[in-house]
């Protein structure tokens, strides 16, 4: 992990890019060195996505962010049934470097949890947007999505956070 880190930390200095890796996985639009992000996703500066299907939003955090965390050893949950309001703090993620809250992209009332995340929180760093998901939420406020950023802009977002650092 700190060899992977020292690399991604080393190429953005020398400004170099690695080229995308939709030929490899036609799942991922869009790759920085070392974390992927989705098409049809939506983004929040706070680096957690939403994935709107339907009635409900699933929510979670990024790629990027769970690889700037590192190993993911434990995650505080909220209970179903609960709201929350955008930008509001639902939990937190705890890893060996730091404990970071995950905020909610949208407001709205939480429909379930991913409790497998209990007895893996290892899930967010092994498979981010899929087994890692966090939380589904009704949205109380469907029009909060438009505010979110889509993978092209949270592609650049990120380039420009990590040059910053």
């Amino acid at each position: 992990m700190a060899l992977r880190m020292w690399a991604s930390s080393t190429a953005n200095a020398l400004r170099i890019s690695c080229a995308s890796k939709a030929h490899l996985s036609p799942a991922f639009s869009l790759s920085r060195c070392f974390s992927s992000v989705l098409d049809g996703l939506k983004y929040a500066s706070s680096h957690e996505w939403v994935k709107h299907e339907g009635p409900v939003v699933t929510i979670g955090i990024t790629d990027h962010a769970q690889d700037h965390l590192g190993e993911v050893v434990f995650v505080e949950l909220p209970e179903p049934g609960g709201s929350v309001s955008q930008g509001g703090s639902f939990g937190a993620v705890e890893s060996v470097k730091a404990t970071s809250d995950i905020n909610s992209p949208i407001s709205g009332e939480i429909v379930e949890v991913n409790s497998k995340l209990v007895e893996s929180p290892g899930l967010i760093n092994k498979s981010p947007y899929e087994d890692g998901w966090m939380i589904k939420l009704k949205p109380g406020n469907p029009s909060e999505l438009e505010s979110l950023m889509g993978s092209k802009e949270y592609t650049k977002f990120c380039e420009e956070e990590d040059a910053a650092h």
